[in-house]
């Protein structure tokens, strides 16, 4: 089976301070395809432009020059309002820091995006039940983040990142401020969305050990992509098959 390229990216340049004696490249020709359904990892250094590119991805951010497309969509011809109805329907976003509402219950924060995605009251509240049922939160729906444990909150920011169905999860160092018991167990649930529901997740990390789980790695350095290796502790063969 053939699998399409649900991201294309074609020299993308990031430069900031444009035209100024102090301009800096982050970003330099970055070629990345991304294939539908892939569990991918992006690793490097502090400085090596994880961020910069996450946020391009992510569409968070444009870059100074070369093609991005994303589900054969060409970014560059999308304005700024349209970036977000994209960023709402196609991307769900997990970063380390959680980024939830605090006066806001796990249930509410699952059913925000929802708002925004034309849902009504009823299918918000039955889908973020559902979602937080799917990452074993069901017990703490009505808990407020201050009363959940870091893992509690990160597993209620998965089921929020799901809101929507989105084709793509864009996680930013996900395990990052968890211990390693309750990483993994953030891990798994990344793992059974990928295989079970075959979502396609990008997984930023400074952590080699994470980036060994997911089936491809792309190695960042000053801005450079130098190396782009399958993983062989993953499923190879079936990797191979699909792409």
């Amino acid at each position: 089976m053939t699998r399409n390229k649900i991201i294309e990216m074609q020299g993308i340049v990031k430069s900031y301070y444009l035209g100024t004696p102090n301009e800096l490249e982050i970003l330099h020709g970055i070629d990345l395809d991304v294939y539908e359904g892939e569990f991918l990892s992006i690793v490097g250094a502090s400085g090596s432009g994880k961020s910069t590119l996450m946020n391009i991805l992510g569409a968070l951010d444009r870059p100074t020059q070369g093609h991005y497309y994303l589900d054969h969509l060409p970014m560059e011809h999308v304005k700024d309002d349209g970036l977000s109805a994209i960023r709402n329907k196609k991307i769900g976003f997990v970063f380390q820091t959680f980024n939830l509402i605090p006066r806001s219950t796990a249930l509410k924060n699952v059913a925000l995006p929802m708002l925004y995605g034309g849902f009504s009251r009823s299918e918000r509240s039955r889908r973020a039940a559902e979602l937080l049922q799917l990452v074993e939160m069901s017990g703490r729906s009505h808990h407020r983040p201050n009363e959940l444990s870091g893992g509690q909150k990160q597993r209620v920011a998965i089921a929020r990142a799901m809101a929507n169905d989105p084709a793509i999860i864009l996680a930013d160092e996900p395990t990052g401020a968890l211990d390693t018991h309750t990483g993994r167990m953030v891990m798994d649930i990344f793992h059974r969305l990928h295989q079970e529901q075959g979502k396609t997740i990008i997984l930023i990390t400074h952590n080699n050990e994470l980036a060994q789980e997911t089936q491809r790695t792309i190695k960042l350095k000053d801005g450079y992509i130098v190396d782009n290796s399958v993983n062989s502790v993953y499923q190879l063969e079936a990797y191979h098959e699909s792409v």
